[in-house]
C-alpha cells in the first residue's frame, strides 16, 4: 500500500517514531538501528510495510529496503510475529542474518530480546530453504556469505564460540572471509580479521 514515507521526524520513541508528510503524522513501529539513525527535526524517507492482522493494522519503518526485505521474510516464519522481527533487526544488519543462516549458527540471535535457542534454529532452518530459492538482497559493503563449504562455516563458527567469542561476532568474522580450503584455513583467517 506504501512503499515508503518521506517526511519530517516529528517524534521518536523507544520503538517507534513519528513522520510527518503532507500534514499528516504517520507512526511508524522500528528497530533501534532505524531509530537511531533518525534526528528529530530534519527529513528522513523511510520504508515501509503495512501489517495487517485480527483487526490491528501497524505500519512499520525501515531505513533501507533490504532492512524491509528482511522483515518480510522473518514474519514470515512460524511464530516469527513483527514484534520479534524488530528485536532482530534490533541487533542484526540483515546480512548478519543471513550470516548466520549460512553457518547454521543459532547463537548469533542469543542477543535478541525474546529469543530462544529453539527459534533460531527454526528461523534458520526456514530461512535457508529462502536463501537457496531466492537469495536475500544486501547492501554494497555488507558481510556477504563466505564461498566455502556449509559444514566449514559451520564448524569454523562453532571453534570461535568455543574460544569465548559471541555468536554474531563469530558469524561476521566467518563471512568475512572470501576464501579457506579448510576449515583450519578458515578458522586463521577469521581470527586474523578478528584481531584487527
Amino acid at each position: 500500500m506504501y512503499a515508503y514515507i518521506r517526511g519530517i521526524v516529528s517524534d521518536i520513541a523507544a520503538d517507534r517514531a513519528v513522520l510527518e508528510a503532507a500534514g499528516v503524522g504517520y507512526e511508524l513501529f522500528a528497530g533501534r538501528k532505524t531509530l537511531d539513525k533518525l534526528i528529530l527535526g530534519e527529513e528522513a524517507k523511510l520504508y515501509t510495510h503495512l501489517h495487517l492482522a485480527e483487526g490491528v493494522q501497524a505500519l512499520y519503518g525501515f531505513y533501507d529496503p533490504e532492512e524491509r526485505e528482511m522483515f518480510r521474510r522473518l514474519i514470515g516464519i512460524t511464530r516469527v510475529g513483527p514484534k520479534l522481527a524488530i528485536s532482530v533487526l534490533s541487533v542484526m544488519e540483515p546480512s548478519d542474518v543471513i550470516s548466520a543462516v549460512v553457518t547454521d549458527n543459532p547463537a548469533a540471535f542469543d542477543a535478541v530480546q525474546g529469543m530462544g535457542r529453539k527459534m533460531a534454529q527454526r528461523v534458520i532452518l526456514e530461512l535457508k530453504e529462502q536463501v537457496k530459492d531466492a537469495p536475500i538482497p544486501v547492501k554494497t559493503g555488507q558481510a556477504i556469505p563466505v564461498n566455502v563449504p556449509e559444514n566449514i562455516r559451520s564448524e569454523a563458527v562453532q571453534a570461535l564460540v568455543a574460544l569465548g567469542y559471541d555468536g554474531l561476532t563469530a558469524s561476521r568474522a566467518v563471512s568475512a572471509v572470501e576464501e579457506a580450503k579448510n576449515v583450519e584455513e578458515l578458522i586463521t583467517k577469521a581470527l586474523r580479521k578478528l584481531a584487527r
